[in-house]
């Protein structure tokens, strides 16, 4: 990471060590890895797609590597560190920090050769035996809220859930945009929660290609994500997954806040 990058993390990361002090990693001793190189080691990991035990032999080793990662991740170091980059991108946009609408969608994924059968199903609409990720975000398409299921988790209930915590974690949202995917159920629950849950439809006169409004906002999160090469199948444990998926939103949103670009898979 940057100078720039770092500094918009350090305060988070900072605070949880210090809270950790006797309890956690650190107990009686000063800690002996920098903060920011074991993020940089973590996004290293969620961007090129390697194994945690091929991590470069110049950052920290593995194990302590995955240990701050696992740390994070059950502290919810990650949530907060979305939320705050969320706010910050947001009003760098000339928004208000809180959103008041959302979009709804779904990803079914394949998984790698070790992850447990338990944890996997088959989307019988798209063919794909793995997981499903079902997201939402705001107009801006930053991520509000995230779950990571088997695939053959239906988007109804995916995107109950997923409303559920996009109600209480930002009470002011009162409209969401869905595909056709997602039916009364939704709605009704949506209703129930006080977010009005509209439906957007393809014209059926329809032909060729047409970016069909307000779910093309998602659906470019999706590709977003897409560029770390981490999340090109799942290759975690759900909260893991859920994690690695915070993480590449980290990464978008502090480079868009820095206005600093890397360069995708196809070079570009």
């Amino acid at each position: 990471m940057s100078d720039a990058r770092w500094k918009l993390l350090e305060p988070t990361l900072t605070a949880w060590r210090a809270q950790q002090r006797g309890k956690g990693l650190d107990i009686g001793r000063p800690p002996e890895h920098d903060l920011r190189r074991i993020m940089d080691a973590i996004l290293y990991v969620d961007r090129t797609g390697i194994p945690w035990r091929y991590l470069p032999h110049d950052f920290a080793p593995w194990e302590t590597v995955y240990g701050y990662f696992a740390a994070w991740q059950k502290d919810a170091v990650f949530e907060r560190l979305n939320s705050l980059l969320r706010r910050l991108v947001r009003e760098a946009e000339g928004r208000d920090a809180e959103p008041s609408a959302c979009v709804l969608d779904a990803q079914s994924i394949k998984t790698s050769a070790n992850v447990p059968a338990a944890g996997q199903g088959i989307d019988a609409g798209k063919k794909i035996a793995g997981r499903k990720r079902h997201i939402g975000v705001d107009t801006l398409g930053l991520l509000l809220a995230v779950l990571v299921t088997a695939a053959s988790v239906s988007d109804n209930v995916g995107g109950i859930q997923v409303l559920s915590s996009i109600a209480a974690d930002h009470p002011r949202v009162t409209k969401a945009w869905a595909d056709m995917g997602y039916r009364t159920k939704v709605i009704d629950h949506g209703a129930r929660l006080g977010i009005d849950v509209e439906v957007t439809r393809r014209d059926p006169a329809q032909k060729g290609f047409k970016v069909i409004p307000r779910r093309w906002v998602v659906e470019r999160t999706f590709g977003w994500l897409m560029h770390h090469h981490r999340l090109g199948r799942d290759y975690e444990t759900p909260p893991r997954s859920e994690a690695m998926i915070r993480l590449a939103m980290i990464d978008l949103m502090s480079r868009r806040l820095t206005r600093e670009a890397t360069l995708n898979r196809r070079g570009t």
